[in-house]
């Protein structure tokens, strides 16, 4: 069995590579949210958000796929079985079919699912074409979510981050040619989106030439038992994905009633500033799941323990400096994505910044324990706790605080729910590791 100092060391070695990977992505959301705010005002950043469900959507697929694969491809390691070492192929495969499905769907409903979303007469001219041009990313997408998670638990972390970081970089810079240079506008943003996933998956290809690379590229049909056993691992991530967008989804509807646009377009603010705060933990999270699984596979309870213990007091170091940031400079964050000079704009998003992002205290601590239980075989918690904070609690919350106390209420929903849900997931993480760790 490892030390302490050993199994700490590669806890810490496995989190900053996913940090920064997942800040990579996020810091790409973010210049991309600003170009479009630059370019389209806050008309533009409203038919983004209208969008982001629809689009985390597949995103979401890919992340349960992902997920739910590799925690079973490290499970499973050093068997035989050929199914469990063909997955990574099927899952390919039915990844891309995934995806096209997304593609049909997107461009033959396009009005219908903006509607939906609460697009209205001033949004809908640039949602629609947005959407159609960014859902031909579904079938990347979710390959490429594939594809990291399966060559990160194969013990190659560093790969994925570079794959991650590199994307970031490309990505902006088309982002830019685009949007400013070829004057694209906003389609320009969508278009460049295409370039992510697939500079992601050409980095990726290297894994082959890595010199303890165990995986192995079978394309093969999925096999719906083993498929189902993915899924089974990997919904509570898909819902917690999902959440993000369900939750967009309510907020616009919500605010929409409340306001109008620009209180859509300061909700989207805050709403792509904590894409970078959540990176944080899941990097921290992400970086914990594959090292878990291996000492609970090999049955070392106490370096689960270890493990689990860095990890949530990595994710409250965290929260309080993120935290701290954003209230003493709310107002040059703010100004980044204010390229209209909207006073509306600032007096709705700085009201809700200290109020909206209390929640980094608890929601650290919630992701890292969903993760955490999907490694050490029990999804029934991690699922248990995705639909509390995505759903259950969460929505809810957003009317009934919207009906109780205006906008401010709405800011409080987030605080409030992963405030309930963290003390939920404490009880049952407790009995858990009583029965099953002790």
């Amino acid at each position: 069995m490892e030390s302490k100092k050993t199994i700490i060391q590669e806890f810490a070695n496995y989190t900053v590579k996913n940090i920064f990977a997942s800040l990579g992505l996020s810091l790409y959301v973010i210049v991309d949210t600003l170009f479009i705010a630059i370019a389209a005002g806050a008309i533009g950043l409203a038919s983004l958000n209208i969008v982001l469900p629809i689009f985390n959507l597949f995103n979401s697929v890919g992340l349960m796929l992902g997920i739910g694969g590799a925690t079973i491809y490290s499970m499973n390691k050093g068997s035989d079985g050929n199914d469990t070492h063909s997955l990574y192929g099927q899952l390919l495969v039915l990844g891309v079919s995934v995806g096209i499905f997304f593609i049909i769907i997107a461009n033959i409903f396009t009005n219908q699912l903006l509607y939906l979303m609460g697009a209205n007469s001033q949004t809908i001219t640039t949602a629609a074409p947005y959407l159609r041009i960014i859902s031909l990313s579904a079938p990347l997408f979710i390959i490429n979510y594939v594809s990291v998670n399966f060559i990160r638990n194969d013990g190659n972390p560093k790969l994925t981050m570079l794959a991650t970081l590199s994307e970031t970089g490309v990505v902006v810079l088309i982002d830019y040619l685009f949007v400013f240079v070829l004057k694209l506008g906003m389609n320009g943003a969508a278009f460049a989106t295409l370039f992510a996933p697939l500079t992601s998956l050409i980095i990726l290809t290297n894994h082959r030439f890595f010199p303890n690379r165990k995986l192995k590229l079978k394309l093969k049909l999925p096999n719906l038992t083993l498929i189902k056993s993915v899924i089974r691992l990997g919904f509570p991530s898909l819902l917690t994905e999902l959440s993000t967008g369900v939750s967009i989804f309510f907020f616009n509807i919500v605010l929409l009633r409340l306001g109008g646009n620009y209180e859509v377009a300061a909700y989207g603010v805050i709403a792509n500033i904590a894409i970078i705060a959540l990176a944080f933990f899941n990097g921290i999270s992400f970086g914990m799941q594959p090292l878990v699984a291996r000492e609970y596979g090999k049955s070392h309870w106490k370096n689960v323990r270890k493990l689990l213990n860095a990890s949530l007091v990595t994710c409250l170091v965290i929260a309080l400096f993120c935290y701290l940031f954003l209230v003493i400079f709310k107002y040059p964050v703010i100004n980044i994505f204010n390229n209209d000079h909207s006073n509306l704009l600032i007096t709705y998003a700085s009201y809700g910044i200290p109020l909206y992002f209390l929640s980094l205290f608890f929601s650290g601590i919630n992701i890292n324990i969903m993760i955490f239980s999907v490694s050490i075989n029990q999804p029934r918690l991690s699922f248990f706790i995705s639909l509390l904070r995505g759903y259950l609690i969460l929505l809810p919350t957003i009317i009934l605080f919207g009906y109780l106390f205006g906008i401010t209420g709405v800011w409080l929903s987030v605080p409030f729910t992963e405030l309930s849900v963290t003390i939920f997931s404490i009880l049952f993480l407790r009995n858990i590791l009583t029965q099953d760790l002790a």
